[in-house]
């Protein structure tokens, strides 16, 4: 009976590890689609004229022009960020 038990608690163990690790990655999965959204809401700011800093210069001129490169390319761009539509991007 004993071993039994012992089976049972570790795989009761195992169970309560792998929904912590499905909690972790959703948790992940949240994050990335936050900064995603706030990223796109900043550049939106910064393009409305709204938001000016020196540091984010740089990274709204490579998002346009990854934007053309899309758009000459005849290809659509990819949804915003926090698209429910779409499943959200898992992180690298």
């Amino acid at each position: 009976m004993k071993l039994i038990d012992k089976a049972k608690a570790a795989a009761e163990q195992a169970a309560v590890k792998a929904k912590e690790g499905v909690e972790e990655v959703q948790t992940k999965r949240e994050l990335h689609a936050a900064h995603a959204e706030l990223g796109t809401k900043v550049f939106e700011l910064v393009e409305g004229g709204k938001l000016e800093h020196p540091e984010l210069t740089s990274h709204v001129e490579k998002i346009k022009d990854l934007k053309a490169k899309l758009a000459a390319a005849g290809e659509e761009e990819p949804p915003a960020a926090g698209d429910p539509s779409q499943p959200p991007a898992m992180p690298t």
